[in-house]
């Protein structure tokens, strides 16, 4: 339930930010991941300024082509003479040529920074997540996390590789442009910028309007797939109460929301773009009648025209580039700030890069008036007060009817989580004053539902401790009760687990994680309710692994059924966050009046 507390992700992510002093300062902190490739992304820049301005060359030379070729000169003055057709062609290829190269290089600069630049983005973002503590995971979703590595890097991406470069060259083409306009016909100049300022305030205000909708499509979009990732995930449920129809229902209902809601969309853009080739056209009429006026008074030439035309068809064209290039570089600025939102999470002081310290730990805990609540219920009292202690070696079963506090215990242990209240000690020293790393290094947890890895068999049992032997996984598979079901298969330890192990039984999963945990040879073991979803033979073989995997360490048992911790050193009863009743199985079920007894005898009535 944790996950739904979280925000939806959706394509809301990729709304424009809203740009205020923070947002900027917080957005600019990219840039330090371009830092190291400064030399590279100024050649770029220069790159880029070169050949914005060789395509404002293109323009000239056409009316220069033109006017060259009225009175048929042919090769008469020179190679670069702009009055020679010839030399007008030439000069034309080389711009071309020069564009193509430069192009090619600026490409390739900028893809080369940006490639390296979110490499590392990436690298540190994941990092810092794998740091981030259980409280911040409670209240995100998997999907949402796994949006801000993927879509947000790939819109950084867009950004840096092309948008940004195309803002930067628009713009030169929009100011240099309108300077050599003026320098061409002052006159003609101001009947073009009549024109084009209505255009483009239009164009914007329509713009806002049609992304506006198109976000709306986007989130309608978005609630099918939710439909489809709840339908799939549930797909068992789904086929057992025989709700195909319902959710195919649901499903309908969604996509026709979501094409309505397009269709709308599609008729606002259609009216956009008639609207727009209407004005573009008119404007592009004005402007020609107006010139053909000048040019009849002798004021401006055949070329002038052409290349007054060109330039205004450029400029225009760059102005009605320049929102949507806005809006994209704003999408930017919004995911860059979710990037640096993750990166300003206050993580845990985990080890990611080097070996880790290992502690000599005999696995002595002990619990000081320990009392705890959850950030997110803070009016919920989990642990009150709670005190026990289990000796190197002892097996400490914890049991209680649900949210007595029993898996919060487990989770304070591995630090998870730390007390609001009290000390928890590993080995008479505060556990705060161990390196986390190296201290959950000397644990091992078995829970109730396991998690597998999609890789192999050998795979799984060896993250318990990467590098291990073949030799060393085998045996702990072996210790396990795993040898034998994993031999049986085909390829053996080779063979895939599929996504979560669901080629794997129950019973094969939990004893390839209790091969796990023996591999990593832990001082404190903690099982969760280890057994509590096999049937009675898997659970005879777990059970037996288990007592192999306990020997000799210090174990928290949690559990349910209590037939399954009747050889426990020491049980300890939970209800409501406090330890109600402590001792071995014997002593407890004998006072007939205590909790234990009485959960001893509901579960009694409810086998029979």
């Amino acid at each position: 339930m944790a996950g739904r507390r979280g925000r939806r992700s959706t394509d809301d992510d990729a709304k424009p930010a809203k740009l205020d002093r923070s947002t900027l300062r917080k957005a600019a902190r990219i840039f330090r991941y371009l830092r190291p490739h400064r030399l590279a992304f100024g050649v770029g820049l220069l790159l880029l300024f070169g050949n914005s301005l060789l395509s404002l060359a293109f323009p000239a030379l056409m009316g220069d082509l033109v006017d060259a070729g009225r009175d048929g000169t042919v090769m008469q003055e020179g190679l670069f003479d702009r009055d020679n057709i010839d030399s007008v062609a030439v000069l034309l290829l080389v711009v071309f040529a020069l564009q193509a190269v430069l192009g090619f290089a600026r490409i390739y600069l900028f893809s080369h920074v940006t490639e390296n630049a979110l490499m590392q983005v990436r690298r540190d973002t994941y990092r810092h997540l794998l740091t981030l503590p259980m409280a911040f995971f409670a209240t995100r979703r998997v999907g949402e996390l796994n949006s801000r590595i993927s879509a947000d890097v790939a819109l950084l991406q867009d950004t840096f590789t092309t948008t940004l470069a195309e803002l930067v060259r628009q713009t030169i083409i929009i100011a240099v442009g309108l300077v050599l306009l003026t320098a061409l016909s002052p006159g003609l100049t101001l009947t073009m910028l009549a024109v084009v300022p209505v255009v483009a305030i239009v164009g914007v205000v329509f713009g806002r309007f049609i992304r506006k909708l198109s976000r709306e499509v986007q989130d309608r979009i978005a609630d099918t797939n939710v439909v489809v990732d709840e339908t799939l995930q549930a797909i068992q449920s789904v086929k057992a109460f025989a709700n195909e129809a319902w959710e195919a229902m649901r499903y309908d209902r969604s996509v026709t929301a979501a094409r309505d809601l397009a269709l709308k969309g599609a008729r606002w853009r259609g009216a956009f773009v008639s609207f727009i080739i209407l004005c573009l056209f008119g404007g592009m009429v004005l402007v020609i009648w107006r010139g053909v006026l000048l040019k009849e008074e002798g004021v401006l030439s055949t070329g002038e025209l052409v290349t007054f035309i060109m330039y205004s068809v450029f400029i225009g064209a760059s102005i009605g580039s320049i929102p949507e290039l806005v809006t994209t570089i704003l999408k930017g600025i919004g995911a860059t700030e979710r990037l640096m939102d993750i990166q300003d999470e206050v993580g845990e002081h985990i080890v990611v890069d080097g070996a880790k310290e290992l502690l000599p730990l005999k696995g002595r805990i002990a619990f000081d008036r320990v009392s705890f609540h959850y950030a997110s219920r803070p009016d919920v009292p989990v642990l009150r007060q709670v005190s026990f202690a289990a000796e190197p070696g002892e097996r400490v079963a914890l049991v209680g009817p649900s949210g007595a506090g029993k898996s919060t215990i487990a989770s304070l242990v591995l630090r998870f989580y730390d007390p609001m209240q009290g000390v928890i000690r590993i080995d008479d020293r505060p556990a705060g004053d161990y390196p986390l790393s190296a201290l959950r290094d000397r644990m091992a947890i078995v829970p109730q539902e396991v998690l597998l890895f999609g890789g192999s068999i050998r795979e799984n049992i060896a993250y318990g401790r990467p590098g291990a032997t073949d030799a060393a996984i085998e045996e702990a598979a072996r210790k396990a009760n795993a040898d034998g079901f994993i031999r049986a298969f085909p390829e053996g330890y080779a063979t895939l687990v599929g996504e979560r192990g669901v080629q794997l039984s129950g019973g094969q999963r939990q004893r390839i994680a209790i091969a796990r945990a023996i591999l990593k040879d832990p001082a404190i073991l903690i099982l969760d309710e280890a057994t509590s979803a096999l049937d009675t033979e898997s659970e005879r073989q777990v059970q037996e692994a288990l007592d192999a995997l306990m020997k000799g360490r210090t174990s928290l048992v949690i559990a349910h059924r209590l037939s399954t911790v009747r050889n426990a050193d020491r049980i300890l009863v939970l209800d409501h966050g406090t330890i109600v009743q402590s001792g071995p199985h014997d002593e407890l079920i004998a006072d007939t009046e205590g909790l234990y007894h009485s959960l001893s005898r509901t579960q009694l009535e409810a086998t029979t």
